[in-house]
């Protein structure tokens, strides 16, 4: 019989057994535990009798709380070395060292041992054996079969934990709906619509658990489909006539809806078309290999942002739902304040962007990570996923990035495909990187909400930006070569690693710390050197007298961005404004812009407040708008059109300071592909920034004034 054992500082492996005595019955599963075990005085003792152990300092035990060692053989070493325990397949435990205990274990079993660190700053220094009192050891026995049976029958007992807290919920909502349901009260609304929503997802989650789950292997029904049709007659024109008949089809639709719907109501908004048409023609042009340049996912790309836009902008139900959505975010971010009064006390807004702003990051990354360990976000952005890779033609690795892009950031979304970045061809990286830039993390979407941005702008613009994101991608860097992802083992999202879902909060939490200081200094820094170019660039308009505009960093960039937001369908008048923006969001980053933009936004909400007053009255300055009361709004304004096309425009990580960011975070993950990657980003960075155009694009094209 052989056995060999490993001492490591987490756990102890008691390896494969060879046993060569008598058969034994068939293998089944053995749990053995290591017992509290003394520290000892002197050597160590030599593992001779069950494997090579050297003596002395160099064992591998000598440090060890573990010991139970209880006489010497004659040869001088010691008997009962390590004590353990088994449970058996009849349920019968067994307790005794490790030569007695594994002529109870059937040939061919190995045996695994494992212990936390934690157990031993619990065992109690008494030199007396724990189980030597009688009532420790019946309290010890009965704990041991409470535990026992658990175990073996946990499924029932969650099962039936399951069914009592469904019919309690069931009793409440009856009683709810019954005695107090009126359509009016939202919250009543609210409340059924919940209900419904988990009904229908728990039937759902139960039917493919316990039939459509064995029963369904999508590798293999895609093929048998594929099989299927090919054996068609004419399948491939079949094919080509079906999908140029869908292409067809959203072209015509497209341009019925412009001149119905936009031309002859909102004229206006035909330059939004126009500057989408400017974007893609540059985009040919300077693309890395125009002939290589596949029309699938530039059009259907394209065609989903449109229909995204079209649901959320143009249709009232879509349009009311989003808005709801937006309220219970912006709801559910206020109950960050109850732990910053805690922490900070009621004045806690006197610092309001340090302290009520950045604090909300916490929050919302904790729960996130509570999202993720119990498999919500996985679940989410996998089927997102293969709807974008179903419609577009992207390969698996870069469309479940894009997906995780709507809700988690640049540097965290790469995280699911880390295994196959090795692999993966410059243009999958460079729609990788594209993604990253052109949407935001909702841990900082949950902050441009505090400043006054708004909420529901926020989510659509996130879920539009994924398939522009990949549009402009496989256009600006087209797929040369052919993909070695396999979908079903990109897909194969694992839950979370955390123990028990407060675990999982605390690391969310613990996560964001690195976040929110990255925030922190980030500002501190940009916002100084921005100070430092503004009152550098003044001194020098003001030697050859150029006061009035004075020469800042706004004004360069105003004039070097101006055909940018024109080009989106800003009104006239702002887009000088907007075009600082634009160039505070690329050069510097997007926290700064949207903070700029929250001061068009409040400025305007105390303007129309102020301009109810029949006798209210006020005057333009040169920097902005002299009330009636003597308020002076420092900035100005700009319109609501141009609020909603630039909070488009500005909603991703594309700068030149994310960069930096998106080297370090793959380089970390694939240190082989570096090379490539910083080769792509560049052009990424700009692909970033013109898919968040586009999403402007959209936005200006199908603005109405009731938006």
């Amino acid at each position: 019989m052989e056995k060999t054992f490993c001492f490591e500082r987490r756990s102890c492996i008691l390896h494969q057994q060879k046993i060569m005595d008598q058969k034994r019955p068939e293998a089944k599963e053995v749990q053995i535990e290591l017992k509290s075990i003394r520290r000892v005085q002197g050597d160590p003792p030599s593992y001779d009798g069950a494997g090579s152990c050297p003596r002395g300092r160099d064992n591998p035990a000598y440090d060890a709380k573990d010991g139970t060692w209880e006489g010497r053989q004659s040869t001088g070493a010691h008997m009962n070395d390590v004590s353990v325990e088994i449970l058996q397949a009849n349920g019968i435990r067994k307790r005794g060292s490790p030569d007695e205990v594994t002529h109870a274990v059937p040939k061919g079993d190995g045996m695994k041992l494992e212990f936390d660190l934690d157990q031993y700053e619990e065992s109690s220094d008494d030199e007396e054996d724990e189980y030597d009192h009688k009532l420790a050891r019946a309290v010890g026995t009965a704990q041991r079969a409470i535990w026992n049976y658990f175990r073996m029958n946990k499924i029932v007992f969650w099962i039936v934990v399951a069914v009592v807290l469904t019919m309690l919920y069931t009793a409440y909502f009856l009683y709810a709906i019954i005695k107090f349901f009126d359509k009016s009260d939202e919250e009543m609304v609210r409340l059924l619509w919940f209900t419904v929503f988990v009904a229908c997802f728990a039937a759902a989650k139960i039917s493919w658990d316990k039939s459509l789950e064995r029963n369904w292997d999508s590798a293999r029904m895609s093929e048998k489909i594929r099989e299927r049709f090919e054996r068609l007659p004419h399948h491939d024109k079949v094919g080509t006539i079906v999908y140029w008949f869908l292409v067809i089809g959203t072209t015509v639709f497209f341009i019925i809806f412009v001149i119905v719907d936009i031309a002859i109501d909102h004229p206006d908004n035909l330059r939004s078309a126009f500057g989408m048409a400017v974007f893609v023609l540059l985009f040919y042009i300077f693309s890395y290999k125009p002939s290589k340049v596949q029309f699938r996912p530039v059009f259907w790309g394209l065609a989903l942002q449109f229909y995204f836009a079209l649901l959320i902008l143009r249709t009232t139900w879509g349009y009311n739902a989003f808005d709801w959505l937006g309220k219970r975010v912006s709801e559910f971010l206020a109950h960050t304040d109850a732990g910053s009064i805690f922490v900070f006390g009621e004045a806690y807004t006197m610092h309001f962007f340090a302290l009520k702003v950045l604090t909300v990051i916490i929050f919302f990354s904790s729960f996130i990570s509570m999202l993720y360990y119990a498999g919500v976000m996985q679940f989410v952005i996998r089927h997102i996923a293969r709807f974008l890779a179903f419609c577009l033609g992207t390969s698996p690795t870069e469309s479940l990035n894009a997906a995780g892009n709507i809700f988690i950031g640049q540097s965290e979304a790469p995280l699911m495909i880390r295994p196959f970045l090795k692999e993966m061809t410059r243009s999958e990286i460079h729609a990788v990187c594209t993604g990253g830039f052109a949407t935001i993390a909702g841990s900082v979407m949950a902050a441009y909400i505090l400043m006054g941005v708004s909420p529901n702008h926020l989510l659509s613009a996130s879920v539009m930006s994924a398939p522009a994101a990949l549009a402009m991608a496989k256009l600006f860097w087209p797929e040369t070569k052919k993909s070695k992802a396999n979908a079903d083992a990109v897909y194969n999202m694992a839950r979370g690693t955390e123990h028990n879902i407060i675990e999982a909060a605390s690391n969310g939490a613990s996560i964001s710390i690195k976040l929110i200081s990255n925030v922190a200094v980030n500002l501190i820094a940009f916002i100084a050197i921005l100070n430092f170019v503004n009152e550098t660039l003044r001194w020098f308009g003001k030697r050859v007298h150029m006061t009035d505009p004075e020469l800042t960093f706004s004004l360069v960039c105003s004039y070097l961005f101006y055909p940018i937001p024109w080009l989106m369908g800003c009104d006239t008048g702002d887009v000088f404004k907007v075009a600082s923006l634009i160039g505070t969001k690329t050069f510097l980053n997007e926290f700064v812009a949207y903070k700029e933009l929250s001061v068009y936004i409040k400025n305007r909400a105390v303007l129309d407040k102020y301009a109810a007053n029949p006798n209210a009255t006020w005057s333009y300055i040169s920097d902005g708008i002299t009330l009636g009361n003597g308020t002076t709004l420092a900035g100005g304004i700009i319109s609501d059109r141009s609020t909603v096309i630039a909070t488009y425009a500005l909603c991703g990580f594309s700068n030149l300071t994310s960069i930096g960011i998106m080297i370090g975070a793959l380089g970390a993950m694939a240190p082989n592909r570096k090379k490539d990657i910083t080769k792509v980003v560049v052009r990424a960075m700009i692909a970033g920034n013109v898919a968040c155009f586009m999403t402007a694009c959209i936005a200006g094209l199908l603005y109405k004034s009731d938006m």
